[in-house]
């Protein structure tokens, strides 16, 4: 088992150079508007794990995962021979890609929010009008001087 400071290193490393290669080397168009977000590398270094996000060319239009996954894949070995060449280990990981999902759980947790916020202000709306349905103070009543005085209602009294 290596370091977890090496393997940390190691995908860093990777990160940059997967990176760089996919901006300025590799001339594929379906890895425009793909960005490398982060790299995992496992205990052994055997492995790393590349999280990219696909941006859409305008902001209406909806980004292509599928072809940015089949070009990351067509990628995949010239990007396995630029990591080995610039990390200079003695085995050079795998490289499996993984999109990025923080981005859509991100949306949906703001639309939920919203939600929520709209559901706080509708019942707000309504409470301000609201009346109780009995009695303005239900829990007081004429029985209560009893409970007061220590009786329990049991007939136990503690000896005096």
């Amino acid at each position: 088992m290596a370091d977890p400071a090496r393997a940390r290193r190691l995908a860093k490393r990777i990160f940059t150079i997967v990176a760089s290669a996919i901006e300025f080397e590799i001339k594929d168009p379906g890895l425009d508007g793909v960005t490398v977000v982060d790299a995992k590398v496992t205990a052994d270094l055997h492995d790393a794990t590349v999280f990219y996000t696909v941006m859409g060319r305008t902001l209406d239009e909806e980004p292509d995962y599928a072809g940015a996954a089949a070009a990351l894949e067509r990628a995949k070995g010239a990007l396995r021979t630029m990591v080995g060449a610039g990390t200079g280990v003695r085995f050079t990981p795998t490289l499996t890609f993984a999109r990025d999902t923080t981005a859509d759980s991100v949306q949906r947790m703001d639309e939920l929010l919203e939600r929520a916020r709209a559901a706080d202000a509708d019942l707000a709306r309504v409470r301000s009008g609201a009346k109780p349905a009995g009695e303005a103070d239900p829990y007081r009543g004429s029985g209560d001087s009893d409970a007061r005085d220590g009786d329990t209602g049991d007939g136990d009294r503690p000896d005096d």
